[in-house]
């Protein structure tokens, strides 16, 4: 029997530009810059995969995961694609780091292993489409009025929490954090991001003033290198950590868990380097006793479907984050993860990921194929 093997790959500039530039610590994202790959088979499947690189806190852009993903897409003509195992690692000998560049790759194997198994991902992964996933909704950094606005309009629309972005000075922040809380009234959840943009005391002291008015979490209050004090900061800290930009990996969760050093993990596709990685880090917190939060970057709906898919397949990921095509002011994809209002996601029965993208969209963009 004839062994399948990979006959093109195509690497293609996804741009979608944002409803409004989104603001947080780290910088301001006025578009959404992804990478799409597709990988062909001699069998006739195709697998796709998707990534959206965020500069700041991956170092890479779309720029470097192109040109990246053109050379990776030489490597692995002839090779076979359902040992993804020795194709990801092959790829980690190939290239340090560049995570967000690997995890298109990583979804791509995936969905080809699941078409080929005719079965949705998440079954092919072990788990079963029985819970219902809603995601809360993001305010980025921005003038207190607008942000009273947009949580008015965020509750309205029946999402489930609002997630906040802070970071700068903890008069401002706190004050951004009471105007909310005004809007929503005190029994709406809010949950926090700084993206590193704290100092250990100020982490600190603008947490223990943020205590009355009830935030579930907050992720990544302190710079990601920073793992002792993190630690100081969870011990300090009356409002639950979760850990973002300093998880990207399994590694990085063991020496965290070992640590004490959070009380959540949160997992996103581009940053682990993909569905593969993302499994251990689920499995480290499961050794760990650690919850998980799946969260974005600037992903379309086709890597959210595949987000969704690893959802469904961990009883441990408890916090939905997953709306940034919902900020989007472009959807070029069909199937996949349909939205039904009030944040709530809903995934059917399609083999693979289950999800497309639309052909005259993408012919629209720069495009490569090796072969």
């Amino acid at each position: 029997m004839q062994n399948t093997i990979i006959t093109k790959v195509e690497v293609i500039k996804l741009n979608l530009p944002y409803k409004e530039p989104f603001v947080i610590s780290l910088g301001v994202i006025p578009e959404a810059t992804n990478v799409v790959v597709r990988i062909h088979t001699s069998l006739g499947l195709t697998g796709t995969g998707e990534c959206a690189p965020f500069v700041f806190i991956v170092g890479e852009t779309q720029e470097t995961v192109f040109e990246l993903a053109k050379q990776v897409g030489k490597m692995l003509l002839g090779r076979d694609p359902f040992a993804i195992a020795e194709r990801l690692h092959e790829i980690d000998r190939a290239v340090k780091g560049n995570p967000t560049m690997k995890s298109a790759f990583d979804m791509a194997f995936y969905d080809l292993l699941a078409l080929r198994a005719n079965l949705p991902l998440y079954r092919l992964l072990g788990g079963s489409n029985n819970k219902e996933i809603y995601t809360d909704m993001t305010i980025g950094i921005g003038d207190p009025k607008k942000m009273w606005r947009d949580a008015v309009e965020i509750k309205k629309s029946g999402f489930p929490a609002v997630k906040v972005k802070l970071g700068t000075t903890m008069k401002e922040d706190v004050a951004r954090i009471k105007t909310i809380r005004d809007a929503v009234g005190s029994d709406y959840p809010i949950r926090i991001d700084a993206n590193q943009g704290w100092d250990t005391i100020t982490a600190i002291e603008t947490l223990k003033a943020l205590e009355p008015f009830g935030i579930e979490h907050c992720e990544e209050p302190i710079p990601h290198w920073n793992n002792h004090e993190l630690v100081k900061v969870k011990e300090n800290s009356p409002i639950p950590i979760m850990a973002d930009e300093s998880v990207f990996d399994h590694h990085d969760a063991f020496r965290l868990a070992s640590m004490g050093a959070c009380d959540y993990f949160n997992i996103k596709l581009s940053k682990s380097g993909g569905i593969n990685n993302a499994l251990k880090i689920v499995a480290v917190a499961e050794a760990a006793g650690i919850k998980c939060q799946v969260g974005c970057m600037s992903e379309s709906r086709f890597a959210l479907t595949a987000l969704m898919h690893l959802v469904l397949a961990s009883d441990i990921i408890v916090h939905y984050d997953m709306d940034s095509s919902l900020m989007l002011d472009k959807d070029p994809v069909s199937g996949g993860i349909e939205y039904k209002g009030a944040g709530l996601w809903i995934l059917g029965e399609s083999p693979g990921i289950g999800a497309s993208f639309d052909e005259a969209f993408l012919e629209s963009m720069e495009l490569v194929s090796i072969s």
